[in-house]
């Protein structure tokens, strides 16, 4: 025994969509990963190594940055 075949309204506006937003010819784009990105992490410091780097104000994270990268000699 056949199913009936039923063509609702919603049925029609997906093939639609479909129909408009595939192009098989589209390949996708290369991700090229940042050549030096910064990752967020959680890191326990001294409070009074917190304390010095926070005492001139905005910019204390790029700070600590900066001393761990002489520290590690990347720099």
């Amino acid at each position: 025994m056949r199913t009936p075949r039923r063509s609702s309204a919603l049925d029609q506006a997906e093939a639609a969509f479909k129909a408009a937003t595939s192009n098989p010819e589209r390949k996708p784009a290369k991700i090229t990963p940042a050549p030096e990105g910064k990752e967020m992490v959680s890191l326990r410091l001294d409070r009074s190594v917190l304390e010095h780097f926070q005492e001139d104000g905005p910019g204390w994270q790029d700070r600590i940055n900066a001393a761990l990268r002489r520290a590690a000699g990347l720099e």
